[in-house]
């Protein structure tokens, strides 16, 4: 018997089904879930989440959210989730671009939370794309 996987966010159901294995970002690293794992309540950070189901792994970027474990079932409770199929490459490098310039320029009304949040995002659904080279430039200006 594997280990019950519900991934939702507030206007989908992205996956419910059984999993071998689950790992998750969280703010204390990846936490690598299998069945009968105790009981757990975490939040998840920005990162790569993916399960193996038999020989298959499935790989999602999540922009954070909430992890519980209850005997053998998990539900994660994603803000954003992207499987990575699914990932748009030319709107993440756009928006990594357009992350790394607010950054750069350093303005006194610049958030650099938010902007460092936003840079963090794009990279990780650039990484779980595994795009090793990015849209030309004009391909992002479409």
């Amino acid at each position: 018997m594997g280990l019950k996987v519900n991934i939702l966010t507030p206007t989908k159901k992205v996956f419910e089904g059984e999993v071998d294995i689950l790992n998750v970002p969280t703010p204390n690293g990846y936490l690598g879930i299998l069945p009968h794992h105790y009981p757990l309540l975490s939040m998840i950070s920005i990162g790569r989440l993916y399960y193996r189901k038999k020989k298959d792994l499935v790989e999602y970027a999540i922009s954070g959210g909430v992890l519980t474990v209850e005997k053998d079932v998990v539900y994660i409770l994603a803000e954003a989730i992207e499987r990575k199929d699914e990932i748009d490459v030319i709107r993440a490098a756009q928006a990594k671009k357009r992350a790394e310039e607010r950054l750069s320029h350093k303005d006194e009304n610049l958030d650099v939370a938010r902007a460092e949040e936003a840079l963090a995002r794009a990279l990780t659904r650039l990484e779980v794309a595994e795009k090793d080279i990015e849209p030309s430039l004009e391909e992002m200006d479409k």
